[in-house]
């Protein structure tokens, strides 16, 4: 059967600063996605990372659902209701508009969504990340879609080893969605050249080129780029179809034991190491450090089994230990060098404003007259 699988992700408030959200307005939320069960979705999940509030929806009417949709965001209205009646900060940070009109894409929340023909077993990954930007997911999925040394499904797997095409996505571009696709691995080195830049280009979507099926979907929401401000970090969702025709789950999951850096952190405007967590996990340390968390579902006929909580288990302990030793040290620079993100990525305006100020102050130096090189034969 076709299904689609939809999650919407919003912060709309939070307890202590950038932390994390309340028992009352998870319970909001939840209560209102609930109404869609009424003839709408056939299933849904309700969870969050840091912040973030993740809905999770399952039903039969495509992508870019405007009823869908509607529901997500109604859901998330009436969560700023009850953060605003809580006094909660950042209520309603992410909806960047007073109204909706169709779909919610490029209207603050992040979107991941795609529709498939369900296999007799259907297990995928949603993993949900915090206080970093869309970009933090390229090297995973490069090392898990394209790098043997990650992946042995690519050497012993007959229905991956055709490899896989790349979507990626120039964030950068405000006038429409600029994508390229890229097949691996015969444009590996081009590939790479472009998932370097996080800020830039981002992984939209990962197709099987032996089946043609979907893989993966990455929300690619800039929100400076449709605020024109800083209004947080952009805290990407992502889904990933794993086993069989894709790689396994912990093919998908190893790379995050790197603990990679990425942008984000503090005031959005950082580099910190990506840290797996448990779903639920709050934020703390330098507002962060950026986490990611990853919940297991098989979907059967339209409808989830209970999650699996997939950076629980005490492996990534160990992970969690380096990622913190790792956000320290980079600390430690303050802002310095790579400690920080470049002037083009900085989301807050204080710096641009400095840099204006300073400006005027700047003279240019004339330049100093040099005197030709005295040779014998000159002189002769």
């Amino acid at each position: 059967m076709n299904t689609t699988l939809s999650v919407i992700k919003a912060d709309v408030g939070s307890i202590g600063g950038h932390v994390a959200p309340s028992r009352q307005l998870l319970d909001t939320v939840s209560r209102h996605v609930a109404h869609g069960l009424d003839g709408l979705l056939s299933d849904y999940f309700v969870g969050s990372t840091g912040d973030d509030i993740a809905i999770l929806m399952v039903h039969d009417r495509g992508t870019g659902n405007a009823a869908v949709h509607e529901l997500a965001w109604d859901a998330f209205r009436a969560g700023t209701e009850a953060a605003r009646g809580q006094g909660l900060y950042g209520a309603g940070q992410d909806l960047l508009i007073d109204s909706l009109s169709g779909n919610v894409k490029g209207m603050g929340p992040a979107v991941a969504e795609f529709e498939i023909q369900e296999r007799s077993n259907e297990p995928f990954l949603m993993f949900l990340a915090d206080k970093t930007e869309p970009g933090a997911y390229n090297l995973p999925l490069y090392l898990a879609f394209a790098d043997p040394m990650n992946t042995a499904g690519l050497l012993l797997t007959p229905e991956i080893n055709k490899g896989f095409r790349f979507r990626v996505q120039d964030v950068n571009y405000t006038d429409g969605d600029r994508l390229i696709d890229l097949n691996a691995p015969e444009d590996l080195y081009d590939l790479a050249a472009l998932l370097r830049d996080n800020g830039r280009f981002v992984v939209e979507s990962i197709w099987s080129r032996h089946h043609g099926d979907q893989a993966a979907v990455v929300s690619t929401t800039r929100l400076q780029n449709i605020a024109g401000k800083y209004t947080g970090k952009d805290d990407p969702v992502m889904l990933v179809r794993v086993q069989k025709q894709f790689p396994a789950t912990g093919e998908i999951l190893a790379p995050f034991g790197i603990a990679h850096y990425v942008g984000g952190f503090m005031r959005g405007s950082h580099v910190g190491p990506l840290m797996p967590v448990p779903h639920g996990t709050t934020c703390s340390y330098f507002d962060g450090p950026p986490i990611v968390s990853c919940w297991g579902f098989c979907v059967h006929e339209g409808r989830l089994t209970e999650p699996m909580d997939l950076f629980q288990h005490p492996f990534w302990d160990l992970v969690r230990t380096r990622a913190a030793d790792k956000a320290m040290e980079i600390r430690r620079q303050g802002f310095s060098g790579p400690a920080m993100l470049p002037y083009s990525e900085l989301e807050y305006g204080g710096i641009v404003h400095i840099l204006e100020r300073l400006e005027r102050r700047f003279s240019i130096r004339a330049a100093r007259t040099v005197e030709p090189l005295r040779t014998a034969e000159s002189v002769s």
